[in-house]
């Protein structure tokens, strides 16, 4: 992966919110993030995962420090060139609506349709390329109130495969499925990493599958964030300082994190 592409990368970065008081919640964060990677943002409830997230993706300003997205500064993009550069993923359900499966998809287009929101050869070619990578082609007429949680979040990951940007990021896109579709969509994600060379970045609580899965981790433990391989940061024992909490304990040999009787 060393020689792989850097996406994007955090310099010295300072986040948190300022206003009359300025409440800084992580500060000193390097990452570097590169084409054809899975990369898990890990931490505790409360320690700023979705800050650094809103951070990177440019909804909130950095308190000190950079975030460069293809060596350029994040902030100085305007909103239709970062739409082609960067793709998000949330998990806040749509708005009420009739969409259809490949109606929704199709709106990740919209950085490259003309004024008329018309779809073009190349619009309709990136739609169904999304719709075949994500295999959900068979649910492209359905509504998307019609279709259960775990396709609806393939369909989420279509409209941003759609949108053809080389970073995606993703927060919590394993929350409400159960294991075996929690599997499945980091399968998917690791699978479209690898063989479309997408940069994808997503946030999770599900930390035995991270490490399992993910190419690299960012771990966020409240002092410092650290980015390494899974291996790395438990050999490191990183990965025990996630919680403050002396009888959650995590396990090297299984892997995996054990309560204390």
């Amino acid at each position: 992966m060393e020689n792989r592409r850097t996406i994007l990368a955090t310099e010295n970065l300072g986040i948190g919110y300022a206003g009359k008081v300025i409440a800084t919640i992580a500060k000193g964060i390097d990452i570097y993030l590169k084409e054809g990677s899975l990369t898990a943002l890990i931490g505790a409830n409360g320690i700023g995962k979705s800050t650094l997230l809103r951070t990177l993706t440019g909804i909130q300003r950095p308190l000190s420090g950079s975030v460069l997205l293809n060596g350029k500064d994040l902030f100085s993009y305007q909103p239709k060139e970062l739409a082609k550069n960067l793709s998000i993923v949330l998990t806040e359900g749509l708005p009420p609506s009739n969409l259809t499966v490949f109606e929704l998809v199709a709106l990740g287009r919209q950085p490259y349709t003309n004024w008329l929101g018309s779809l073009s050869g190349e619009d309709l070619a990136q739609v169904q390329k999304a719709l075949q990578l994500t295999q959900i082609g068979h649910l492209s007429d359905k509504k998307h109130h019609e279709i259960s949680d775990g396709q609806f979040q393939k369909v989420l990951i279509a409209r941003a495969l759609a949108q053809d940007t080389p970073l995606i990021i993703l927060d919590e896109p394993t929350t409400h499925l159960d294991l075996l579709h929690k599997v499945n969509l980091l399968r998917l994600l690791k699978e479209l990493a690898a063989n479309a060379g997408k940069c994808i970045l997503y946030s999770t609580h599900d930390l035995d599958l991270a490490l399992q899965m993910s190419d690299e981790i960012i771990v966020m433990n409240g002092k410092l964030t650290i980015q390494g391989t899974p291996q790395y940061l438990i050999d490191q024992k990183v990965i025990d300082t996630l919680f403050d909490d002396p009888d959650i304990v995590f396990d090297r040999i299984k892997g995996g994190f054990l309560i204390r009787p």
